[in-house]
């Protein structure tokens, strides 16, 4: 993980339990100045498609989607800015992830936690995924048999 990308990171800190990244960002921010870059937005974005053939646009759909970008100094005068851009309406996790980017990328005090808290995402989201794996191979059908059933009637 010490080497993985921002998005990489993020995407592992998305994953581990809420209550310990807020209580660590709750910690760490404690004397820092943590200032928007743009204003952080939740809602809904919309899924658009261009047909191929006749290059048509159209939407398939609404997912939830917040952003948030920030500028974070320390006490000692650090500076270091972050971003977060997340498939949920919950504006205070983009924040939140927002704060661990800008943590990471400039390696401000406490990096090693949020990387620590990372790995222990990355473990959550590995499991998660081996699981989903297992779902999907559980509903596979074998259309094989289909071709064998027509030859006998």
């Amino acid at each position: 993980m010490n080497q993985a990308s921002r998005e990489a990171l993020l995407t592992a800190l998305n994953h581990a339990p809420e209550t310990e990244l807020s209580q660590l960002v709750k910690e760490l921010s404690s004397g820092w100045t943590l200032q928007p870059k743009a204003l952080p937005e939740s809602g809904l974005g919309l899924l658009k498609l261009k047909d191929c053939a006749l290059g048509d646009e159209f939407y398939l759909g609404e997912f939830p989607l917040a952003t948030c970008w920030l500028t974070v100094a320390t006490d000692s005068g650090e500076i270091a800015e972050g971003a977060a851009l997340i498939m949920d309406d919950r504006l205070a996790i983009a924040e939140q992830l927002a704060f661990c980017d800008a943590v990471l990328s400039a390696q401000l005090p406490g990096w090693e936690q949020v990387l620590e808290l990372a790995k222990k995402g990355e473990a959550k989201r590995a499991e998660l995924s081996i699981e989903r794996k297992s779902l999907l191979a559980m509903t596979r059908v074998d259309f094989s048999l289909l071709d064998e059933a027509d030859e006998h009637a």
